[in-house]
């Protein structure tokens, strides 16, 4: 079995019995993936930090991969210490249709989930977003009386609303959110990332108690306060001595970067020493490019391009205002992002838009700065508010660090999975 016993400190540390924490046994966990690492991505990264801290709890996790994750030399591999089971992707032309590509993902991922499952004998199936993985695992655990928990990260319909792969409310659309309702009424349990989406869920007939919130956190110990810029790497970029704001992550059109630099005409104005440093790349990145020539700022926007995540951290050191403009919309507002709480986690500044998830994370005045989305203008008031009045700085610092520290740990998060998996394992 690929399972790692919890260490006797960490043991001290939870109250927990080692290998146990909080079950009469340790119980077997057979995750369903979209997808995983050596990929990139916020799920990629969420499933890890998952895994591990369940992991530290002395459960023993076992991880398959839908076929989105690609082709894989292995049906097994192993990545940062981490076995993932790979599903083989379909081919030819009946795998490019919208709704026969779709059955054959959960067709191929429902005959590779019943292999592994015989061979690992889990106690849950858990099945993580999209829907896809839920049928699956519905189809296998009716099958092998396995339950199933089911864990709803995002709307993928409303992601592909954005993507443009998908029109809002049309018939791709619809199908895909009468599967998902369809799986979480069969479901066991279901759990999701924050209260934006636990409530449309109980919107949509989904019983309350059977939804749990297993928020978005952060590995407190990959991030520190304080700390000296890179000297060499701002020269490099061409920042030094400069008033940087910065954004860091996926150039999604939803993540409204087209906002900040529409509202730079006015920072320059007042802070002719301001310029915006966008680290990461995208969909995105050609007409963000074309929009900054357009309005006369690219001299004061950098594109760094994509870096390696370990390199992260020395580019966040260089920002004095990290800015999350994301645009108003359903994703925006019932879904909480992941890089507000890293950046909280370094007791860094931060500026973002008002929408839902934004306001779940984030206090106005006392964690952070909110603006009205979509608004440049807005934006602009707050950041140069924000660069005026130092005096605010080390109480905003001091309080995003104590909330992520208190309320968004890893381990403060997994450990919410417990009653879950109580609730459904069977004797």
């Amino acid at each position: 079995m690929d399972a790692t016993v919890i260490p006797a400190d960490v043991a001290a540390t939870t109250g927990a019995a080692p290998s146990i924490a909080g079950f009469a046994r340790a119980p077997r966990i057979l995750h369903v993936l979209d997808h995983s690492v050596p990929l990139h991505s916020g799920y990629t990264f969420r499933t890890r930090s998952i895994l591990l801290a369940q992991r530290l709890l002395g459960w023993e996790t076992h991880h398959l991969t839908s076929p989105k994750q690609g082709a894989s030399a292995l049906p097994k591999e192993l990545v940062d210490g981490l076995s993932f089971h790979r599903t083989a992707p379909a081919h030819g032309w009946m795998a490019r249709l919208p709704v026969l590509g779709q059955w054959l993902v959960i067709d191929r991922l429902a005959r590779r989930l019943q292999q592994v499952a015989h061979e690992v004998r889990p106690d849950i199936l858990h099945a993580h977003s999209p829907a896809l993985n839920a049928v699956a695992a519905l189809r296998v655990g009716r099958k092998l009386g396995i339950p199933v928990v089911y864990e709803i990260r995002a709307f993928w319909e409303d992601a592909a609303v954005d993507h443009g792969t998908s029109k809002a409310w049309g018939l791709r659309y619809r199908l895909t959110r009468a599967m998902e309702t369809w799986a979480l009424k069969r479901v066991d349990a279901a759990t999701t990332i924050c209260e934006g989406l636990r409530a449309e869920l109980v919107g949509r007939g989904i019983a309350s108690a059977k939804i749990s919130v297993i928020p978005n956190a952060v590995d407190i110990g990959d991030f520190a306060v304080g700390g000296e810029a890179d000297a060499a790497l701002a020269e490099r970029l061409g920042v030094a001595g400069k008033t940087v704001i910065g954004f860091i992550g996926s150039f999604y059109a939803y993540e409204g970067l087209n906002v900040l630099l529409a509202a730079l005409p006015a920072l320059r104005a007042a802070r002719p020493d301001l310029c915006v440093l966008l680290v990461g790349g995208g969909p995105q990145e050609a007409a963000l490019k074309q929009q900054a020539g357009a309005l006369g700022v690219a001299d004061m926007v950098v594109f760094s391009g994509r870096v390696p995540h370990g390199d992260v951290p020395a580019y966040y050191q260089l920002i004095d205002v990290l800015c999350y403009p994301r645009l108003k919309m359903r994703l925006t507002d019932l879904v909480t992002p992941l890089k507000p709480l890293e950046a909280m986690a370094q007791g860094r500044l931060l500026v973002a838009s008002d929408v839902g998830g934004h306001r779940e994370l984030i206090v106005d005045g006392s964690t952070g700065m909110l603006f009205a989305a979509g608004d440049p203008a807005a934006l602009a008031r707050k950041v140069l508010a924000l660069l005026d009045a130092p005096e605010l700085w080390p109480g905003l610092r001091a309080r995003g660090r104590a909330f992520v520290e208190a309320e968004r740990s890893w381990a403060a998060s997994v450990a919410r999975y417990r009653p879950v998996y109580a609730g459904v394992m069977r004797p």
